[in-house]
């Protein structure tokens, strides 16, 4: 059994397919260079010595019985819990987390948590990694169970399953994730903070999900990925613009896809410009923090830009031409590797 792991796991950037996830849709996200890392030292006593070297902060509990608690200590406290659940044998550790994701952005530094903190966890217990989708779903109902947000796998699978120079087409539906390449040129993807921090459990994103299940129950089918615009137009409102939205968003991944497999920038520019906009107007996810941020890519010379991540504040990503202005606070997102172990 190794005294010592190190785990690295990446936040992501999604081009374009926002909550589409948990209504087992279709999305295109990519790993990116940042991420969590959490260095695991094992201890013979069951229990868990956590440190949250970012925030100067500390947590400890035994390994068998991991209590609840709120914050950063949620998530170490569900990765041992949803372990302990699914059957690994866990011994104490110590581990030490940093990361160089922002937090509250729209790149996902929990799902990066997550999957840093299981993999260490496993890997200092001596205990063989499962499947990745497998071990994505794990992580999710972390973010579910113990912290309260009620997130799909989009983040989870996109950490777990990067790769250099790829984004990943993933259908919700059948878990079925297919690379396609993320080849720009001299075209550029980049990420602009809009000032305003946003988390899941505590912004409007569970009203949304709740909203998108009521819209399947009034319909009287699973998902909205089984739902056309013809059935969201027999829908109230705001069930009928949250609908309109997914089934809308579904058909841009696949045509941002097309787009990028001929080499059509400027399409997919018009891409994520419509996906905005939808957010926007049908599912009322942006803040004027996040318009006045688009409103900057695009004088810029930004071919689409749009609010990334769960919404009510974050990040926006931007297509840049090769000619455009300075865009102050851009930063370049490449696609990168997923989560590994050292």
């Amino acid at each position: 059994m190794p005294s010592h792991a190190v785990a690295f796991a990446p936040g992501r950037a999604n081009l374009i397919g926002e909550h589409t996830d948990y209504n087992q849709g279709l999305a295109l996200p990519f790993a990116i260079s940042e991420g969590v890392t959490v260095r695991a030292t094992g201890l013979a006593d069951g229990r868990i010595e956590a440190v949250a070297a970012d925030l100067g902060e500390r947590d400890s509990f035994l390994v068998d019985n991991p209590g609840r608690a709120r914050g950063w200590r949620a998530f170490v406290r569900g990765a041992a819990g949803e372990l302990d659940r699914a059957g690994a044998r866990l011994r104490g550790a110590e581990l030490e987390i940093t990361g160089t994701v922002p937090r509250g952005a729209g790149l996902s530094s929990s799902a990066a948590l997550e999957v840093a903190l299981v993999l260490a966890m496993l890997a200092v217990s001596g205990e063989s990694e499962p499947d990745r989708i497998e071990l994505a779903k794990l992580c999710s109902r972390i973010e579910n169970e113990w912290v309260g947000a009620q997130t799909g796998l989009l983040d989870q699978i996109a950490s777990l399953c990067g790769r250099e120079e790829c984004a990943l087409r993933i259908d919700f539906s059948s878990l079925d994730v297919r690379l396609v390449a993320l080849e720009l040129g001299d075209f550029k993807l980049v990420t602009v903070d809009s000032g305003e921090k946003h988390t899941h459990a505590g912004s409007g994103y569970n009203e949304r999900r709740a909203e998108c299940a009521r819209a399947c129950s009034e319909l009287g089918i699973a998902s909205l990925r089984d739902a056309t615009l013809a059935d969201a137009d027999r829908l109230p409102a705001p069930l009928r613009q949250r609908a309109r939205h997914v089934i809308t968003e579904n058909e841009r991944v696949d045509a941002a896809v097309a787009a990028l497999g001929r080499g059509d920038m400027v399409e997919l520019g018009r891409l994520l410009d419509a996906s905005h906009a939808s957010l926007r107007d049908c599912f009322e996810v942006s803040t004027p923090a996040v318009e006045e941020t688009v409103r900057r890519c695009k004088r810029a010379g930004a071919l689409g830009a749009r609010i990334m991540g769960g919404g009510f504040g974050g990040h926006v990503i931007a297509l840049l031409a090769p000619d455009a202005g300075r865009l102050e606070g851009a930063v370049e997102v490449r696609p990168g590797d997923g989560a590994r172990v050292s």
